[in-house]
């Protein structure tokens, strides 16, 4: 959802950074591990406690990942690309929860936000294996209210503002129901086929 809006308002600068470095010979795979590489740098920003330049670091990467797609349509498609780009997401998203959840364990006032941290971490990986799980039952699956793009824009708004303890509350929450969203998806679509198959016999 908010991944639309963002691909919209910045479609243009982004298209034409994309242009450039194709013309460069630039290939997707190395902004995606540019992205990478800045995530983790934001994560031990984050982990050190400086959330405001952990969390500016954090766009930048986000920008990274928008890039890397719009490139990767100007080159030639390339099947390892697509594999690479999807499991480093899921490394950059551990990483920059496990640098909060490192963090807050130095605040030991601040266990709620370490409990809410574990929470997110599980809700999150389910929304990809559901998603997995469903297309490798050739079912696509990509509903839910909290995929990663917005994920990542509620952690970047969390840093930047202070608000962290809210934004964690509501990852926490509205992770795992987005899983939820995706079992019920799945369930709907395959009891349809099942109905449809017995209405043919």
């Amino acid at each position: 959802m908010l991944n639309k809006y963002a691909r919209w308002i910045f479609a243009e600068p982004i298209a034409r950074l994309a242009a450039l470095l194709h013309r460069s010979n630039i290939s997707p795979n190395t902004v995606t591990l540019t992205g990478f590489a800045l995530t983790i740098l934001s994560s031990l920003i984050i982990g050190a406690g400086y959330f405001v330049w952990g969390g500016l670091v954090l766009w930048v990467a986000a920008l990274s990942d928008m890039l890397d797609g719009v490139l990767a349509r100007l080159s030639k498609p390339s099947t390892f690309g697509a594999f690479l780009d999807s499991t480093l997401d899921r490394y950059s998203e551990s990483a920059t929860f496990l640098a909060l959840a490192y963090y807050y364990t130095t605040q030991p006032q601040q266990r709620t936000e370490l409990i809410l941290i574990f929470f997110i971490l599980v809700g999150s990986f389910m929304v990809s294996y559901t998603r997995a799980r469903a297309e490798g039952l050739n079912i696509e699956c990509k509903v839910g209210w909290l995929q990663r793009p917005e994920r990542i824009v509620l952690v970047i708004l969390g840093l930047l503002s202070g608000w962290m303890l809210p934004i964690l509350w509501v990852l926490a929450i509205f992770t795992n129901f987005t899983a939820f969203q995706r079992i019920y998806e799945v369930y709907s679509r395959t009891s349809q086929l099942s109905a449809d198959r017995n209405g043919k016999t």
